[in-house]
């Protein structure tokens, strides 16, 4: 399990990223963010939804409703144009910093 401080510090760009490839709805993002992981990261529903809807307040993700075969409706969200710049400028600003933290620790060739 990652700490508390760092999983928080990502939890935005990587929802954001995971929403760069696809459209998706709760569960979906929740299992990817899992499988990207191998497991680690574990997502509550008092976690994923509050961030989608600040995220959906500031206009980087948009939402609607779809059906869904043999269930129940599901809202599915996506990027807006000002999403995908704000997740450019989250990238660029994480690549920075592992650059960093690659050099302090002897990781690059």
């Amino acid at each position: 399990m990652h700490s508390r401080r760092l999983r928080a510090a990502s939890l935005e760009p990587l929802l954001l990223s995971i929403l760069a490839e696809e459209e998706a709805y709760g569960y979906q993002i929740v299992q990817r963010a899992r499988a990207l992981s191998d497991g680690k990261m574990r997502w509550s529903n008092g976690t994923l939804y509050p961030l989608l809807h600040d995220l959906e307040h500031r206009g980087l993700v948009t939402s609607r409703w779809r059906p869904a075969p043999q269930a129940p409706r599901r809202k599915y969200y996506c990027l807006t144009p000002k999403g995908e710049r704000a997740l450019a400028k989250l990238k660029a600003e994480w690549l920075e910093v592992h650059g960093m933290f690659a050099q302090l620790w002897g990781l690059q060739a």
